[in-house]
């Protein structure tokens, strides 16, 4: 499998991902929790079929000493007792804001409610932000069809 075209390469493209890189180098740096980061980068991915990027975040998740069995529970969350309620949280607003197209209303109030309560307002403010940069890079990717698999963590500084 071959990516349509080296986004990655093309001026252009490493113009608006500068930008994107940007704006997620301000989330990593936020009091949002790394792992939770990870969690919903990783949920995020695998709701939009983004290869690329499921395979990045979990190989990066692993190297930041995260367990095999919370990586292979993240599509299944709900049913899984390895995750915290702000975790749990985090999830319900990854997956809500990712599927905005298939719920009427976007959102619901609940699960705004419940992230509240596990998060301050930048926190909530990164949170948002970050469900964005995730579902903007799984675009690009999913689009451009790049090829998962060949991700080693830190390969983008």
């Amino acid at each position: 499998m071959n990516a349509r075209l080296d986004y990655f390469g093309n001026s252009l493209g490493g113009k608006v991902l500068k930008h994107v890189n940007s704006a997620n180098k301000v989330l990593l740096d936020s009091t949002l929790p790394g792992t939770t980061q990870e969690l919903v980068k990783i949920r995020a991915s695998q709701i939009n079929g983004c290869g690329f990027c499921t395979d990045m975040h979990t190989k990066d998740a692993a190297h930041a000493g995260e367990t095999g069995q919370r990586l292979n529970l993240v599509a299944a969350w709900r049913e899984a007792t390895v995750f915290t309620d702000a975790e749990r949280a985090a999830l319900e607003l990854a997956e809500q804001g990712t599927r905005i197209a298939d719920a009427a209303g976007g959102v619901t109030d609940e699960a705004w409610a419940n992230a509240a309560k596990h998060f301050d307002e930048d926190q909530l403010v990164a949170l948002i932000s970050l469900i964005a940069v995730i579902n903007a890079y799984n675009r690009i990717n999913i689009i451009n069809q790049q090829p998962a698999g060949d991700y080693q963590p830190g390969q983008f500084g």
